[in-house]
Order: structure tokens, then sequence, then C-alpha cells
């Protein structure tokens, strides 16, 4: 054991020492409709640039954007991944993390090497495969209450209730529960709906969201791979938002070419669905940028041939020019290696009026660049159903002195009373962001 934690170490060390990297355009750069692509660079070995997981020592929190104050709605919790919000208030957690893997011999030292990094930064912890319930009854911005709402799942992530059925999406299926207002516990069987990809599931989170009318689910399933690299066989119906009959399970592609599409949300005002994406890793510390757009039934937005857009990726293996030439160009890029995952928008008056159109953005933070972006909730600005305007903080201070994450934002969601809450699997807990006076 102390040979292979020396050798563990060693081969850190020796990645963290390779990792200078080109020189970094400004994180702004990558930000807009039109971010900035460098040309792409490459290294025999992932970039790394970890911020440890260290959780937050007593008496620090974030840091508000000016006007607003954080508390912390609740506390205690285990990876608190994503965030719901029932018809009466009640708010649910998941508390999750990736499946067991099966052995993966195809990743070789590279996979291995990413393994340990990934450990270090805290996404390594045991699944609690749970859903707890928070309820702040009287309104005071912390949760008095607390219960084990669901238990024994799998990975679970994206929840949508329709009707009286809850519907979540568990890492290989989404299964419905009978729900009845006010409830603090379910224990009645799982009825599974519809098989999701699964095996390997390098990206595992499945989010989900129901239509309007609630007659369709939309499930974010992300790729097996960075570019494909285990063979496009264990692609199919990943990269892509899946449409499910939830009466019959029935299932398609809605959209493809998406390399990992997690937090998604309605628009209001255009009544399109938007969906944030994950982009591809390994091209140097500006590429690839993430980002969010609104979906179109039916698209293709590139992967793995190509990213924002019509820029060919030359990794991939044969060439697909006619793939490339179907490629639609996302709406609004979020920065590179942010890993921009919580989506929601606007809701309500109370962040005051420079805050009630527009979209709110988890930034859970890069492993793989310097300096380290995300870590931190954005807002980004809409006007007539489309972004405009630059990114503005609402969140930031997870990362202390030395560069250690106290905390990670993911999933965002608004209370009853139209306080942004914000989701931390680092610090488990969740944050309440909320005016001042």
């Amino acid at each position: 054991m102390k040979r292979l934690a020396a050798v563990s170490t060693l081969a850190l060390g020796l990645v963290l020492a390779a990792c200078g990297g080109p020189q970094s355009l400004p994180p702004e750069a990558g930000f807009g409709p039109n971010p900035q692509l460098p040309p792409p660079s490459s290294s025999l070995l992932p970039e790394v640039r970890i911020a440890p997981a260290v959780g937050w020592p007593a008496g620090r929190m974030p840091t508000p954007a000016p006007g607003f104050r954080v508390q912390a709605f609740a506390t205690g919790l285990d990876h608190p991944r994503w965030l719901y919000r029932l018809p009466n208030g009640d708010i649910l957690v998941a508390e999750s993390n990736a499946p067991p893997k099966p052995d993966d011999k195809k990743g070789g030292i590279r996979g291995w090497i990413q393994g340990l990094i990934m450990g270090r930064a805290g996404a390594t912890v045991p699944s609690a495969d749970r859903i707890t319930l928070l309820r702040d009854a009287d309104g005071d911005g912390v949760a008095e209450t607390k219960t084990a709402f669901l238990e024994n799942l799998t990975s679970p992530f994206g929840m949508a209730l329709v009707g009286d059925r809850l519907f979540v999406a568990n890492a290989d299926a989404v299964v419905a529960f009978p729900y009845q207002a006010g409830q603090t516990r379910i224990t009645a069987q799982a009825v599974k709906v519809a098989d999701l990809p699964a095996g390997r599931n390098h990206h595992w989170t499945k989010s989900l969201v129901a239509s309007p009318d609630g007659s369709r689910l939309y499930v974010g399933v992300g790729s097996n791979s960075n570019i494909g690299e285990n063979g496009l066989d264990e692609e199919v119906d990943r990269a892509a938002i899946l449409e499910i009959d939830p009466a019959t399970g029935a299932r398609r592609v809605y959209a493809s070419g998406l390399r990992n599409p997690v937090g998604m949300d309605w628009n209001a005002e255009s009544g399109r669905l938007w969906v944030a994406v994950n982009e591809r890793d390994e091209l140097g510390p500006d590429l690839v940028p993430d980002y969010m757009t609104s979906v179109a039934p039916g698209g293709f937005y590139g992967w793995p041939w190509s990213y924002f857009g019509e820029t060919v990726d030359e990794r991939v293996k044969p060439a697909r020019p006619d793939m490339v030439a179907k490629a639609m160009r996302p709406d609004y890029a979020l920065g590179a290696h942010t890993a921009s995952l919580g989506l929601t928008f606007a809701e309500g008056s109370l962040l005051g009026s420079g805050f009630a159109n527009g979209a709110f953005v988890g930034q859970h933070g890069s492993w793989n660049r310097d300096p380290r972006v995300g870590y931190r909730v954005i807002f980004v600005p809409f006007a007539d159903g489309m972004p405009s305007g630059m990114p503005r903080d609402v969140l930031t201070g997870f990362l202390n002195e030395k560069g250690e994450a106290m905390g990670r934002p993911v999933g965002v969601q608004f209370d009853r009373l139209g306080a942004l809450l914000v989701a931390d699997d680092v610090g488990n807990v969740i944050w309440r962001v909320s005016p001042s006076q």
C-alpha cells in the first residue's frame, strides 16, 4: 500500500509539473456569443490545476454580490448536487455522486491519473443515493425540517413533478413515485419509466425537466468519453437530450452533439428549452468554452467532430465533414473549463430589477486550467429571450487564499420567496442568496 501511495504521489507530481501549458487568455475572452477560439494545444498528459477540496472552516462562507447577503439554508448534507422546488415550496436535494464504474482497461495511465485528480477535487466520495426534503415553513431562510425523502436510489440527479407523479433520473433509468402534497417521505417502490444509457458512465449525471404541459420529459445524457475515444458504439443516445413519453416510456433523441448537457430550464419569454453544456478537454487552457444554448428540436451541436459550430477537432478520426456541416453554433459561451452545471432562469422580483430577466449558472470550477476559473455563480442577463451582455458575479469566494476549494457550486434553484439557493457539494451546504435589506 505504501508503494502504491508513493507511485500515486509521484505520478500526480509529474503531471502537475508538466502542466505549465501555453499562456492563457483572460477568462472573459471565453464568454459571450463570439468567444475567442485560439489554436489548440496538446500535451502528453492532461493539464492539471487542482483546487483540493478542504471544506468550509468555521465562520467562512461565500461572498455575495453587493447588495446581497448569503446564509446557510441547510448544512450537514452528503454531497448535495441538484435542487428541485415542489409546488408547496419544499426543496428536494439530490445527495449523489458517481455510481461504481466497471473495470476500465482503456483509460490506461491517463484515466488512472484523472481518477487521482478527481479524488483530490472531492469528486469520488461514495454516493448517498438519497433525495432529502428541506422545508422552511417560517420563511426565515433556514430549513427547520430535513428528512430522508427517498432512499436507495442509483446516483439520482434530475427531478420533476407532473401531477401526482414524481419523476427521478437515476444514473441508469427514469423512475416514478406517487406523491402527495406536503408529505416528507416516500416509501413506495419505484416504477421504471425508461432505461437510460449507463455502463461506463464517464458522465453519470442525468438531468431532467418536464415540458410545461407535462406531456414529455427531457433528460440530459453526457458522453461516455472526451472525444469518442472509447468508440462510438458506446455513445448511442449519449451526448444528447432525450425526449421521453412518461405514459409509455418511449424515447427519442431530441438534440445531439452536446458533449455533457447538464442544467436545463425553460425560458418563459421565448418558450424554448435551454441547456448548459460542458465541452471537451485537452486542447489547452482556452478551449473549448462551455456554453449554454437554446435547444433546437433535432439540432446537432458538433460533438465529437467539431466545437462551437464548425471548428473541426482534428483529433477525431475518421473525420466527418458531413456532420461538421450540420453543427449548430451555441448561443452563448460560458468560459473554457468552468464546468458550468447548474442553470435556472430568474423568477420573481425579490432579487431586484437587475436580476429579473436572465439565467443563473452554477460554475463548479476547473481542474485543468491556470489560472483557475469557475468556482462561482453568475447571472447572464437576457433581452427578448436571448443573452444580452456579459455575466455578473452573484456568489464567489469558494476558493481560499491557498487556492483550495472550500466549496464548489452545482445546482441552482429559487425558493418559494424568490431567494436563490445554491447546492455546494464540497461544503455540503445549501446556500441562500437574498437582498441584504
